[in-house]
């Protein structure tokens, strides 16, 4: 006979505490952004439910490959990498949203252990999903430089974070009057890289075994 599990929802459909997979996938399927996990005791579940998402990631134990595989049946999507990596708190995280592609552009940095917000640009018109990532990316660093700190930041965006690495946004945006403001910020952005170094890492956040980075603007 299978261990009884109980099943954390965080964010989703109805949040809580369940006590079976059947009621726990209606409240997180298709649901974007979902955030949930099983636990082999009412205890533990209650007290991960009380502490928050993001309280309960800082002091849950780092979990094997091995074992991530046996809870599989929490997540459609499998772990994306980091070894059981914990999450660098201290730190901040950037994020982009665009309405169509292209469409309105905006992106956003704040300081992951809180979602404070830093700084929060645009939006301007046809734009992508993918400059707005790198721009958010080149402008946290500037950022952290002009505050002289050495904090890390993450991206979920792998292109972005390639981009930043050439100094080069490889977009395939027809530039256009509408877009010209975001043209001039991309020119801007790559100057910069061309110009400083920074100390700052660079780090990749792992949505997959994380959920949604701290900086998401939560309307996907």
């Amino acid at each position: 006979m299978a261990k009884k599990k109980f099943y954390v929802v965080w964010n989703g459909v109805n949040p809580g505490i369940y006590e079976n997979w059947t009621d726990c996938k209606l409240q997180v399927e298709g649901y974007e952004g979902a955030k949930y996990k099983s636990f082999e005791s009412r205890e533990a579940a209650v007290n991960a439910y009380e502490a928050g998402y993001f309280e309960y990631l800082k002091t849950a134990p780092p979990t094997s490959p091995k074992e991530r595989l046996k809870s599989a049946d929490i997540s459609s999507i499998p772990p994306s990498g980091g070894g059981g990596a914990s999450i660098v708190w201290n730190s901040i995280s950037v994020d982009a949203a665009c309405s169509g592609n292209p469409g309105d552009m905006e992106y956003r940095g704040v300081y992951t252990a809180n979602k404070q917000e830093l700084f929060r640009i645009g939006p301007y018109k046809k734009g992508t999903n993918n400059v707005g990532e790198f721009l958010a990316l080149v402008h946290g660093l500037a950022l952290l430089q002009q505050k002289k700190s050495d904090l890390p930041v993450y991206s979920d965006s792998m292109n972005a974070i390639k981009w930043v690495k050439n100094k080069k946004a490889k977009t395939l945006l027809e530039r256009v009057p509408a877009n010209e403001p975001i043209f001039d910020l991309i020119e801007r952005a790559e100057k910069w890289l061309k110009t400083h170094t920074y100390k700052n890492k660079i780090l990749k956040w792992n949505t997959a075994e994380w959920g949604e980075i701290p900086a998401d603007f939560g309307r996907k």
